[in-house]
C-alpha cells in the first residue's frame, strides 16, 4: 500500500514538474502571439476590443481599461493542458458566443458585467477547459472568430447613456 501511495506521489511530481506546454503550438492555432510567465507555468495570450467604441455613464472608455480577452493555458494534472480565460462580448454576441463555446467542448463558469450605465452593453464570459493543446487552442480560435464577424459596426451611443444627473469637477468643493 505505501509503495503505491509513493509511486502516484512520484507521478504527480513528475507530472506537476514536466514538459511544459508547446506554446508555438498555441500561437500558431489561435493568430495571436502570447506571453510566458515562467515562474507559475502560464501562457497567456490576449487582446483589447479596439473593434468597438463603449461609453461607461457618457465618457468614452480606453480598450486597455477594461476591454481586454484573454485565455491562459498550463499544464494540467489530468490531461495534457487547461485554459482559462476572459471574453469580452456585446450583448448581441453573447448567444452565440457561448454556444460556440459550449460546442467546442469548453465550460462557460461565469457571464457578468463589469460596468454600470455602460453602452452599448458589455458582458464578460469566463471559459475554462481540459485537454489536449490543439483541441483547446483551436476551441478558443474559434470563439474568438465567430465574435470578430458576429456584430454589427461600431455602434455610436449617445453621449449621455443614463438619465441620472452628472456631477461636474466645477460642482465639487476644493480639496485642501
Amino acid at each position: 500500500m505505501k509503495i503505491k501511495v509513493l509511486f502516484l506521489l512520484v507521478i504527480t511530481i513528475l507530472n506537476a514538474t514536466g514538459a511544459t506546454i508547446d506554446t508555438a503550438q498555441i500561437d500558431q492555432l489561435i493568430g495571436l502571439k502570447g506571453k510566458l510567465n515562467e515562474k507559475e507555468g502560464v501562457y497567456k495570450i490576449s487582446f483589447t476590443r479596439e473593434d468597438v467604441t463603449v461609453f461607461v455613464d457618457g465618457w468614452k472608455i480606453p480598450a486597455f481599461m477594461g476591454l481586454s480577452t484573454w485565455a491562459a493555458f498550463t499544464k494540467a494534472t489530468h490531461s495534457e493542458a487547461m485554459v482559462m480565460g476572459d471574453t469580452v462580448l456585446l450583448e448581441d454576441e453573447v448567444n452565440l458566443a457561448m454556444f460556440v463555446a459550449l460546442e467546442s467542448g469548453l465550460s462557460v463558469t461565469a457571464l457578468h458585467n463589469h460596468f454600470f450605465f455602460d453602452h452599448p452593453r458589455l458582458f464578460f464570459m469566463h471559459i475554462e477547459g481540459e485537454g489536449t493543446v490543439e483541441h483547446l487552442a483551436s476551441s478558443v480560435r474559434l470563439l474568438y472568430d465567430k465574435v470578430r464577424v458576429s456584430h454589427p459596426p461600431t455602434l455610436r451611443p449617445p453621449i449621455r447613456s443614463s438619465s441620472w444627473p452628472c456631477l461636474t469637477s466645477a460642482q465639487l468643493p476644493p480639496i485642501h
